[in-house]
This record gives structure tokens, C-alpha cells and sequence, in this order.
């Protein structure tokens, strides 16, 4: 059965998105390599974050589920042993920094959208760290192999050349081990989750403008650390609030300000968003956001700000269907590798919508409002994004949208169907 999305009233209210998928990855990671036993409190237990869990069982670690999360007995800096799994985009990026250089063989492989997706710009400085890794195209893509190190790598002295907070990630893990401080440089403008994580467990990492140091440690302590909401999946609703014109309040929301690109974004689209921080973990803030909706006006997105929004740009396509004016976005080449090619996707929903849209090579421009199908169609293909970007169109579509395969949403957000409806959406 095909779902129909349909939104009578609006969609607006008081909710708390789902834990953010991000900071769940790295905290399981980091807990694993720490001494000792850690928890993480309320982590996002589906999708993605399964693999990166499941890898790090493989690798060693423990893992004990708690009413309000898990406990995580780590197995220290050095401490892996053998592994042959496969895993999301994150868990691989990520690992590979973790795992390069030890004293274990392991493979990393994944489905058939992971083993397109670029890993060259990971292995190449791992490799100049003095890892051996091995790998289809070279080391271009998965499944890469791992071969046994003595447990350390070289100092690292890298230009990143895209702005990518998994590859500066895996760099940052790697540089933990090596023999002296890291710099990694160039285009880091992107996601700050692990340089805040690893300074809160008392890792030396210096910033200097467009410059990283990784200072390398011997060890690194247990914790215990809750996972915010995951601003990402709010993202959705503050969307429909917006088209459907609600009110919407989201707590327990993380606030980290390399994740407000979209927030900033809707502000100029004639959002009246306030952002209260009440606290920080593992360094990073977290807090609730209140929204008022206003007439809806188009915006530009530039390169500069696409990596602190780039999750949420299928949202701004759907947006600007509503949107008086022009909206644009360009330097989001990278939507090209994502779980999809996700710019031809947002060309194919908002055609299932019954919209236009002109894609380029790295960004799309769309003028509106436009006047969209009463019989709006969406086939996401199996990403996650895609399909809950379409559901939210409903907000301003009356007939409704129907999307197939809507299962996909699980890989980030599984109870989406649930917060839609409690938030004034109708699923039929």
C-alpha cells in the first residue's frame, strides 16, 4: 500500500525530534576506543547507527542496551581486533580513521549505493599516515581492506580539497594516534562534532582560521553523555509548519551553530525563529527552538553556506514551491554522491509534485509559488530524505502526496509517521 500525506489544518505544535544521527555515530565510536566503560544516553537506535554499533561489537567493544541507552565498554585507542562487515556511508568514512594503522585486517564493504560513493579523499592521506589500504579503483572506492599496522600512524599535514565533516572526521580519529601533531586544512568549514566531542575529552585540537592541529593522545577517558534531537529531522516539521503556516516549538534540540544553516536560511525566507540554548554534552549545546510561520519569500544559498545545510536542501527545493520569488542554491555538487544522486532526485519529486525546477551541475533554481498536482506522485528510489521532503509538501498540497516506498524514511527518522499525525498530519 502507498501511503497518502495529507495536511487539513497545520502542522505546528510541541515535539522533540529524534536523536541526532551525527553526534550517535561518533559518540558509539568514541566510547568504543575510550578506557573504560562509558553511556550514551538516548542515541538513535535505527539505520545507519545499527551498522556503526554492530561494526564496533565486531571490533571489540561491548555493548549493554539501559532503559535510557547503552553502555559501551570500550577496548582503548589500540584495542581492535578483526573485522569484516558492511556498513552506511558514515560508519565507513568514520572507521577508517579509527581502524587505520592497527594491528588488525579488516574490510569494509556496503550496499550497492555505499560502494559508489567516493572514498579515495579518506585513503589517500590515511595512506600518506602510513596505512595500508587496499581497494576497488585503486582505493577509490569499497570495499577497502585494511591491512595490519603496529597500532600508530605518521603525523598528518593534509589540504582538504571538498568540505566534508566525514572526511575531516576521519582524519581528526586517525590523528589520535599519530606521531606527532596533525594539521588538516583547506575547505573544513563543515559540521564541528568531533572537534567539540574530543576537546571535552581532553584532546588538544587547535582551530586557526582555516586550519585544524590534532594534537595525538595514548588514551581517551569514558564518559557519560546524552544525544540531543537531531536538528536535521526537525528540520521536516519546521518545514511543514512554515508551508502550512503553524506554530511549532521543538525541545531537546541540539543548537550546535554548524547546524543552523537551514534555521538561518527559513529566517530569511520569512521565518520568526528563536533559538534558547539550556545546556552542553560532550561539548555540544543543545535546546529548543519556537517558530513563527510568515508569507513565504524565496533566498539564495551560496557554497559557503551549503555544508552547514546540506541535509536539508531536498527541504528548500520543497520550500520554494511556495515561496514568492526566486530560490537558488548552488556548490551543493556533493548532493551528486550522497545515498542518491539527490539533485536529479529533487528534480524528480518536485515533477511528482507537479512543479518545475531547473538542476544544474551543482544547485537548482526555482521561481514561485507554483501551482502543484492534485494528484502529486513521489518515488524517493530509497532515500530517506527525498521521502520525507515529499511527505512534508502535503502541508500546502490539499489532494494530498503519495509516496511509495516510504519504508526508507527508517534509516534516520522511523517514527516520522508518528510525529506527522501528532503534529495535525493525516497518513492514509
Amino acid at each position: 500500500m502507498v501511503p497518502t500525506f495529507r495536511v487539513r489544518g497545520g502542522v505546528g505544535g510541541a515535539y522533540v525530534p529524534p536523536a541526532d544521527k551525527s553526534i550517535t555515530h561518533r559518540a558509539l565510536m568514541l566510547a568504543s576506543v575510550a578506557e573504560g566503560v562509558s553511556r550514551v544516553r538516548r542515541p538513535l537506535a535505527t539505520g545507519d547507527c545499527v551498522s556503526t554499533r554492530r561494526c564496533l561489537q565486531l571490533l571489540g567493544a561491548r555493548f549493554t542496551d539501559e532503559a535510557d541507552g547503552v553502555v559501551v565498554d570500550g577496548v582503548g585507542l589500540r584495542g581492535f581486533c578483526e573485522l569484516d562487515a558492511e556498513n552506511s556511508g558514515t560508519t565507513t568514512r568514520l572507521l577508517c580513521g579509527l581502524i587505520a594503522g592497527q594491528r588488525l585486517f579488516a574490510v569494509l564493504g556496503g550496499d550497492e549505493s555505499l560502494v559508489k560513493r567516493p572514498m579515495g579523499r579518506v585513503v589517500e592521506p590515511l595512506r600518506q599516515m602510513g596505512a595500508r589500504i587496499e581497494g576497488r579503483g585503486s582505493g577509490r572506492f569499497a570495499p577497502l581492506c585494511f591491512l595490519p599496522g603496529d597500532g600508530g600512524l605518521k603525523a598528518l599535514d593534509w589540504q582538504v580539497p571538498v568540505p566534508s565533516a566525514q572526511v575531516k572526521s576521519s582524519l581528526m580519529l586517525a590523528a589520535l594516534r599519530g606521531s606527532g601533531p596533525s594539521t588538516i586544512r583547506g575547505k573544513i568549514a563543515s559540521r564541528d562534532h568531533t572537534e567539540r566531542m574530543l576537546r571535552a575529552l581532553g584532546v588538544k585540537v587547535e582551530a586557526e582560521g582555516a586550519l585544524l592541529r590534532v594534537h595525538p593522545v595514548e588514551r581517551l577517558p569514558a564518559f557519560d553523555a546524552p544525544v540531543p534531537g537531531d536538528l536535521s529531522s526537525a528540520a521536516f516539521f519546521v518545514a511543514a509548519s512554515l508551508i502550512s503556516g503553524a506554530s511549532l516549538v521543538v525541545r531537546d534540540c541540539g543548537t550546535n551553530p554548524t547546524r543552523l544553516g537551514f534555521i538561518r536560511a527559513v529566517r530569511r525566507m520569512g521565518a520568526v525563529v528563536s533559538v534558547q540554548e539550556d545546556g552542553t554534552s560532550l561539548g555540544e549545546p543543545h535546546g529548543s527552538l519556537s517558530l513563527t510561520p510568515g508569507a513565504l519569500r524565496g533566498t539564495e544559498v551560496g557554497p559557503d553556506e551549503v555544508p552547514e545545510l546540506i541535509d536539508e536542501i531536498p527541504l528548500l527545493a520543497v520550500l520554494g514551491l511556495f515561496a514568492r520569488g526566486v530560490t537558488r542554491v548552488s556548490g551543493a555538487a556533493e548532493l551528486r554522491v550522497k545515498e542518491s544522486d539527490r539533485l536529479e532526485m529533487i528534480a524528480r519529486m518536485v515533477e511528482g509534485l507537479g512543479g518545475r525546477v531547473q538542476v544544474g551541475e551543482d544547485g537548482f533554481t526555482m521561481e514561485g509559488p507554483q501551482k502543484l498536482s492534485s494528484s502529486a506522485f513521489v518515488d524517493p528510489r530509497g532515500d530517506h530524505r527525498i521521502a520525507m521532503a515529499a511527505a512534508v509538501a502535503s502541508a500546502g498540497i490539499p489532494a494530498g502526496v503519495r509516496v511509495t516506498g516510504f519504508d526508507c524514511s527508517r534509516v534516520s527518522y522511523p517514527d516520522f509517521v508518528r510525529d506527522f499525525t501528532a503534529l495535525g498530519g493525516q497518513v492514509e
